[in-house]
């Protein structure tokens, strides 16, 4: 086969990839693949990826966007309004030695801790899912990713280096916080596995970690220097500690 005509485009072969691509052009596509095996190879490792994901995460993508999320896009409502729906998505929390379970439908004001790892599991779980749009910013366009970050939620965000732990920078993006703007970003792993640390203005501090989980991803917060962070991945909890750690002593190394 020759190149076709019209050059083939990356967001043709995403596309491609995800059978979204005109039927007019599938076979321009793989005549292009057929002569540029670099891009073969490269079309058959976001195959793998995708399938990775599918198989962890499909019953998730299945599921409705939470109204809250819907209802944040519109105004920020009081979350004392809102929390006794979501305290019912965390299943436990452990900090320290000691052990505690959120109560279904509690009446109590949520905490800081509460907050923020109900908002980072819920980004968590909506975005590693992604395989074309996980993020607003690429990772390769860190130093751009990092001012805007910085700028839009007015502490320094700083993406942390996480090679020792296999871990490269998909890029992020700008959420929602509980009090604010909070800066989303994203890692992953040669495997596909995904990890992403959240992070927002916090009144509390609390240096030391505390876990929380939701089905099958698990959290560690903790909140210093005005500023909270979570760190989500997968149930492996040494694993996730292991990947928490590392951003934690950047964090603390960069002044938060």
């Amino acid at each position: 086969m020759t190149d076709p005509k019209i050059p083939v485009t990356e967001d043709e072969l995403h596309a491609y990839v995800d059978n979204e691509l005109p039927a007019e052009r599938r076979g321009d596509v793989e005549a292009w693949l057929s002569g540029h095996p670099d891009d073969a190879e490269r079309v058959q490792s976001w195959r793998t990826m995708a399938e990775a994901l599918h198989a962890r995460y499909d019953a998730v993508a299945d599921e409705p966007v939470p109204a809250r999320l819907e209802i944040e896009r519109l105004v920020r409502q009081p979350r004392r309004l809102i929390y006794g729906a979501i305290a019912a998505t965390l299943l436990a929390f452990i900090a320290g030695s000691g052990a505690g379970w959120l109560a279904r439908g509690a009446a109590a004001a949520p905490s800081t801790f509460q907050n923020f790892t109900v908002d980072a599991l819920d980004a968590h779980r909506l975005y590693v899912v992604e395989v074309r749009h996980p993020v607003e910013v690429p990772g390769s366009e860190l130093t751009h990713l990092q001012q805007w970050l910085t700028k839009r939620c007015g502490w320094d965000v700083h993406a942390p280096e996480l090679g020792a732990t296999g871990l490269k920078l998909v890029g992020g993006r700008l959420l929602p916080g509980p009090t604010g703007p909070a800066s989303f970003l994203m890692y992953e792993s040669a495997s596909g596995e995904r990890f992403t640390i959240y992070t927002a203005r916090a009144a509390d501090e609390m240096t030391q970690m505390r876990y929380a989980s939701q089905d099958k991803d698990g959290a560690l917060f903790w909140a210093d220097h005005g500023v909270g962070y979570v760190v989500s991945g997968g149930s492996d909890r040494e694993r996730l500690t292991q990947v928490a750690r590392l951003v934690y002593d950047q964090t603390e190394k960069s002044g938060g």
